[in-house]
């Protein structure tokens, strides 16, 4: 399992956005290591960078659990290997 992550989100400004994805990362083990949130004309934007070493599931699972807490937010949630995101970088 890769060490760290980032995690995207993105969608209409609510309540409970960060409660909502902060408390599925805390239950699973996973550690928010850096976080950055904006709301630009009634859009919410989120990224975060976690450490994934002492997670309770697979990055798969994490990914679907993420995805489905999105919907239920009303939010896009995206989680992607740090690795990949540094060679993105690269390109």
């Amino acid at each position: 399992m890769p060490k760290h992550a980032v995690i995207t989100v993105v969608g209409r400004d609510r309540v409970g956005i960060v409660a909502g994805i902060s408390s599925l990362l805390a239950e699973n083990e996973v550690n928010i290591i850096d976080i950055s949130q904006t709301v630009l004309r009634g859009m919410f934007a989120m990224i975060m960078i976690v450490d994934l070493s002492r997670a309770k599931v697979s990055v798969g699972e994490l990914r679907e659990a993420l995805k489905k807490k999105g919907k239920e937010l009303g939010v896009d949630v995206a989680l992607h290997s740090a690795e990949l995101v540094e060679t993105m970088e690269r390109i």
